[in-house]
């Protein structure tokens, strides 16, 4: 635990998640509140997605941590907010494009959480 899933739209021309995958897990380390090796992160690009009513250049980047249940609001609060500076410094800008940037932290029930190591010795 934490899950980090970074959602962004297929027309961001140029972006390279790992980089900014790597950023975010670096960051979320450093915060003190998970431990560096249970940080799981994945991207995927989205090729259908429609943003607004109008036909427009828009395009975005989600960034969501699953973390179990139990924190206080000020501390999903700041690992949201540090996500979304990490994603502010990290994300190129796409000329003509107007790109959303979100952070959003989901709990998931710690008890109903399993989780298993399984290590070739």
């Amino acid at each position: 635990m934490p899950h980090l899933t970074l959602e962004y739209t297929a027309n961001l021309d140029g972006f390279d998640p790992l980089p900014i995958l790597r950023s975010l897990n670096r960051a979320l380390a450093a915060t003190g509140e998970f431990t560096e090796v249970d940080i799981k992160a994945r991207a995927r690009a989205l090729h259908d997605f429609v943003i607004g009513t109008v036909e427009a250049q828009r395009g975005f980047v989600h960034a969501q941590l699953a973390i179990l249940s139990g924190r206080d609001a000020d501390t999903k609060k700041k690992v949201a907010g540090l996500m979304l500076e990490v994603l502010q410094s990290a994300c190129p800008r796409v000329a003509g494009l107007s790109v959303q940037l979100c952070a959003e932290i989901v709990e998931i029930d710690r008890p109903s959480y399993a989780k298993s190591v399984v290590q070739d010795d």
